[in-house]
This record gives structure tokens, sequence and C-alpha cells, in this order.
């Protein structure tokens, strides 16, 4: 795993980039169920592809990608 220089605030930027695009639509708008749909989609995304994706990047890079996890947060 190469080496990357400086900070990340998430582990999954395009993810809640996402969750943030569907909230802000939900606030901008005013349509009440896009809040509920960003939190459900939060929920399936994290269930769906995020556990899976870090089980297959732990099991092939091992203990650098656990440093990593260690020091980046998931979501924000």
């Amino acid at each position: 795993m190469r080496k990357i220089r400086g900070r990340s605030a998430a582990r999954n930027p395009l993810y809640l980039a996402g969750t943030i695009l569907v909230l802000g639509i939900g606030l901008a708008s005013g349509i009440a169920w896009f809040l509920l749909l960003a939190v459900l989609a939060a929920f399936a995304v994290q269930k769906l592809a995020i556990e899976r994706e870090e089980r297959h990047l732990q099991a092939r890079f091992g203990r650098t990608y656990a440093d990593y996890a260690g020091r980046v947060r998931r979501w924000i």
C-alpha cells in the first residue's frame, strides 16, 4: 500500500458526500422524507458496501490498513 501524506477527514468521502447531498436537498426543499431517506441510505451503504470493503482491505493490507482505520474515522 502506498503511503499518502496528509490528513483525511473520512475513510469514505464519496459515501459521506452522497449522504450530505441528500440531507442538503431535504433541508433546502423542505421535503422531510429526504431526511429519512438519507438516514436509511447511509445505513444501507454502511451494511452493504462499507463493511464489506473494509473486510477486504483488512485482509489485503493487514496492519497497514488497521493503522489507517485507527487514525481516520469511517464517516466524520
